[in-house]
Protein backbone atom coordinates (compact mmCIF):
# COMPACT_ATOMS: atom_id res chain seq x y z
CA UNK A 1 0.00 0.00 0.00
CA UNK A 2 1.59 3.84 -1.00
CA UNK A 3 0.30 6.27 1.74
CA UNK A 4 1.11 9.90 1.54
CA UNK A 5 0.87 12.01 5.13
CA UNK A 6 1.08 15.50 4.65
CA UNK A 7 3.02 15.96 1.76
CA UNK A 8 4.28 19.72 0.98
CA UNK A 9 6.11 20.78 -1.87
CA UNK A 10 7.94 24.40 -1.88
CA UNK A 11 10.54 25.14 -3.39
CA UNK A 12 12.06 28.68 -2.52
CA UNK A 13 11.36 30.00 -5.92
CA UNK A 14 7.51 29.91 -5.76
CA UNK A 15 5.60 32.33 -3.52
CA UNK A 16 2.83 29.58 -2.90
CA UNK A 17 3.25 25.38 -2.47
CA UNK A 18 3.03 23.54 -5.39
CA UNK A 19 1.41 20.78 -3.00
CA UNK A 20 -0.11 21.78 0.09
CA UNK A 21 -0.12 18.97 2.75
CA UNK A 22 -0.92 16.45 0.49
CA UNK A 23 -2.65 12.78 1.93
CA UNK A 24 -2.98 10.02 -0.19
CA UNK A 25 -3.89 6.29 0.22
CA UNK A 26 -3.68 3.57 -2.57
CA UNK A 27 -3.92 -0.08 -1.83
CA UNK A 28 -1.52 -3.01 -3.44
CA UNK A 29 -3.11 -3.96 -7.40
CA UNK A 30 -5.72 -0.80 -7.43
CA UNK A 31 -5.51 2.03 -9.50
CA UNK A 32 -5.68 5.36 -8.59
CA UNK A 33 -6.46 8.29 -10.47
CA UNK A 34 -5.84 12.05 -9.65
CA UNK A 35 -7.67 14.41 -11.94
CA UNK A 36 -6.64 18.35 -12.59
CA UNK A 37 -5.97 21.42 -15.11
CA UNK A 38 -2.50 22.02 -16.25
CA UNK A 39 -0.59 23.78 -13.32
CA UNK A 40 -1.83 21.98 -10.79
CA UNK A 41 0.42 20.01 -9.28
CA UNK A 42 -0.24 16.73 -10.82
CA UNK A 43 2.89 16.58 -12.12
CA UNK A 44 4.95 17.43 -9.55
CA UNK A 45 3.45 14.59 -7.19
CA UNK A 46 4.72 11.93 -9.61
CA UNK A 47 8.16 13.45 -9.23
CA UNK A 48 8.21 13.21 -5.70
CA UNK A 49 6.83 9.57 -5.81
CA UNK A 50 8.99 8.74 -8.90
CA UNK A 51 11.99 10.15 -6.42
CA UNK A 52 12.86 12.93 -8.80
CA UNK A 53 12.48 15.98 -6.41
CA UNK A 54 11.91 15.81 -2.63
CA UNK A 55 9.36 16.76 -0.31
CA UNK A 56 9.51 19.87 1.73
CA UNK A 57 7.42 18.43 4.15
CA UNK A 58 5.66 14.66 4.95
CA UNK A 59 6.43 11.63 4.96
CA UNK A 60 5.76 8.84 1.80
CA UNK A 61 5.45 5.44 3.46
CA UNK A 62 5.29 1.56 1.16
CA UNK A 63 3.45 -0.77 3.29
CA UNK A 64 5.11 0.26 6.76
CA UNK A 65 7.91 1.34 5.54
CA UNK A 66 8.97 5.02 5.00
CA UNK A 67 10.73 6.16 1.47
CA UNK A 68 13.35 8.47 0.94
CA UNK A 69 14.29 9.87 -2.52
CA UNK A 70 16.36 7.25 -3.36
CA UNK A 71 14.39 4.69 -2.38
CA UNK A 72 11.40 5.64 -4.48
CA UNK A 73 13.22 5.86 -7.43
CA UNK A 74 13.70 1.67 -6.54
CA UNK A 75 10.04 1.13 -5.99
CA UNK A 76 8.29 3.05 -8.60
CA UNK A 77 8.25 3.24 -12.64
CA UNK A 78 7.85 6.34 -14.28
CA UNK A 79 5.94 7.31 -17.80
CA UNK A 80 6.01 10.53 -18.65
CA UNK A 81 3.62 12.33 -21.12
CA UNK A 82 4.38 12.19 -24.62
CA UNK A 83 7.34 9.31 -23.68
CA UNK A 84 7.53 8.62 -27.28
CA UNK A 85 9.65 12.04 -27.81
CA UNK A 86 12.38 10.37 -24.92
CA UNK A 87 13.12 7.41 -27.49
CA UNK A 88 16.75 6.75 -27.81
CA UNK A 89 17.25 3.07 -28.62
CA UNK A 90 17.59 2.28 -32.40
CA UNK A 91 15.24 -0.49 -32.23
CA UNK A 92 12.70 -2.49 -29.76
CA UNK A 93 14.96 -4.33 -28.13
CA UNK A 94 17.89 -1.74 -27.77
CA UNK A 95 15.12 0.51 -26.20
CA UNK A 96 14.08 -1.71 -23.50
CA UNK A 97 17.70 -2.88 -22.86
CA UNK A 98 18.66 0.92 -22.62
CA UNK A 99 20.62 0.78 -18.68
CA UNK A 100 19.72 -2.82 -18.82
CA UNK A 101 22.24 -4.49 -20.67
CA UNK A 102 21.96 -7.48 -18.13
CA UNK A 103 18.24 -8.21 -18.62
CA UNK A 104 17.27 -11.52 -20.25
CA UNK A 105 15.29 -12.53 -23.05
CA UNK A 106 12.84 -13.99 -21.33
CA UNK A 107 12.66 -10.73 -19.10
CA UNK A 108 11.79 -8.91 -22.47
CA UNK A 109 9.51 -11.45 -23.88
CA UNK A 110 7.52 -11.16 -20.78
CA UNK A 111 7.21 -7.41 -20.75
CA UNK A 112 6.03 -7.13 -24.34
CA UNK A 113 3.40 -9.91 -23.53
CA UNK A 114 2.16 -7.60 -21.04
CA UNK A 115 1.19 -4.74 -22.86
CA UNK A 116 0.12 -6.82 -26.68
CA UNK A 117 3.57 -6.28 -28.11
CA UNK A 118 4.95 -9.32 -28.24
CA UNK A 119 4.14 -9.84 -32.12
CA UNK A 120 6.24 -6.72 -33.29
CA UNK A 121 9.43 -7.79 -34.59
CA UNK A 122 12.17 -6.37 -32.09
CA UNK A 123 14.19 -5.20 -34.80
CA UNK A 124 11.52 -2.77 -35.47
CA UNK A 125 12.35 1.30 -34.67
CA UNK A 126 10.56 2.93 -32.12
CA UNK A 127 9.24 5.30 -34.27
CA UNK A 128 8.25 3.53 -36.76
CA UNK A 129 5.34 2.16 -34.28
CA UNK A 130 1.50 3.62 -33.84
CA UNK A 131 1.00 6.14 -31.25
CA UNK A 132 -0.36 3.35 -29.33
CA UNK A 133 2.08 0.94 -29.39
CA UNK A 134 4.31 3.36 -28.36
CA UNK A 135 2.66 4.25 -25.24
CA UNK A 136 2.74 0.20 -24.69
CA UNK A 137 6.21 0.17 -25.50
CA UNK A 138 7.35 3.08 -23.13
CA UNK A 139 4.76 0.95 -20.68
CA UNK A 140 7.05 -2.45 -21.14
CA UNK A 141 10.46 -0.15 -20.52
CA UNK A 142 9.24 0.38 -16.90
CA UNK A 143 7.57 -2.97 -16.67
CA UNK A 144 11.17 -4.53 -17.24
CA UNK A 145 12.35 -3.28 -14.13
CA UNK A 146 9.29 -5.15 -12.28
CA UNK A 147 8.35 -1.61 -10.13
CA UNK A 148 5.95 -2.08 -7.56
CA UNK A 149 4.11 1.29 -8.84
CA UNK A 150 3.71 2.30 -11.81
CA UNK A 151 3.63 6.18 -12.37
CA UNK A 152 1.88 7.72 -15.47
CA UNK A 153 1.64 11.30 -16.64
CA UNK A 154 -1.40 12.31 -19.02
CA UNK A 155 -0.85 8.34 -20.87
CA UNK A 156 -4.07 9.29 -23.30
CA UNK A 157 -2.53 12.39 -24.24
CA UNK A 158 -2.40 12.91 -28.02
CA UNK A 159 -4.25 9.63 -28.74
CA UNK A 160 -7.85 9.12 -31.03
CA UNK A 161 -10.72 7.99 -29.36
CA UNK A 162 -10.00 4.24 -30.10
CA UNK A 163 -6.54 4.35 -28.83
CA UNK A 164 -7.43 5.76 -25.56
CA UNK A 165 -10.10 2.97 -25.37
CA UNK A 166 -7.60 0.19 -25.80
CA UNK A 167 -4.72 1.64 -23.75
CA UNK A 168 -7.56 2.10 -20.83
CA UNK A 169 -8.38 -1.56 -21.28
CA UNK A 170 -4.45 -2.38 -21.01
CA UNK A 171 -3.94 -0.34 -17.61
CA UNK A 172 -6.69 -2.17 -16.31
CA UNK A 173 -5.28 -5.48 -16.88
CA UNK A 174 -2.16 -4.23 -15.42
CA UNK A 175 -2.99 -3.61 -12.06
CA UNK A 176 -3.32 -7.40 -11.61
CA UNK A 177 0.28 -6.88 -11.25
CA UNK A 178 0.83 -3.72 -10.17
CA UNK A 179 -0.19 -0.75 -8.53
CA UNK A 180 -1.22 2.27 -10.47
CA UNK A 181 -1.35 5.98 -10.12
CA UNK A 182 -2.43 8.17 -12.80
CA UNK A 183 -2.55 12.02 -13.41
CA UNK A 184 -4.75 13.47 -16.12
CA UNK A 185 -6.98 16.36 -17.12
CA UNK A 186 -8.81 14.64 -19.50
CA UNK A 187 -9.87 11.37 -17.42
CA UNK A 188 -13.17 10.34 -19.44
CA UNK A 189 -11.81 6.87 -20.25
CA UNK A 190 -10.21 6.41 -17.17
CA UNK A 191 -12.36 7.07 -14.46
CA UNK A 192 -14.81 3.83 -15.53
CA UNK A 193 -10.93 1.90 -14.12
CA UNK A 194 -10.22 3.44 -11.38
CA UNK A 195 -10.66 2.13 -7.58
CA UNK A 196 -9.79 5.44 -5.88
CA UNK A 197 -10.09 8.80 -7.31
CA UNK A 198 -8.87 12.46 -6.11
CA UNK A 199 -9.60 16.36 -7.82
CA UNK A 200 -6.70 18.30 -7.60
CA UNK A 201 -6.17 21.87 -7.83
CA UNK A 202 -3.84 24.75 -7.16
CA UNK A 203 -1.62 21.54 -4.87
CA UNK A 204 -4.63 20.70 -2.65
CA UNK A 205 -5.49 17.14 -3.10
CA UNK A 206 -9.18 15.86 -2.73
CA UNK A 207 -10.60 12.17 -2.26
CA UNK A 208 -13.81 12.11 -5.20
CA UNK A 209 -14.35 8.27 -5.22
Amino acid sequence: MLYLKDVMYHPPATETPILSGTTLELGSQELGLVVGPSGSGKTTLLEILAGLAEQTKGKIFWRDQELTSLELQQLGGLVFQFPERHFCGGNILEELRLGHPEITTERIKIALEEVGLQDIPLNTSPHRLSGGQQRRLALAVQLIRQPNLLLLDEPTAGLDWSMRLQLAKLLSKLKQHWTLLIVSHDPDELLAIADRCWKIDHGKLELVS
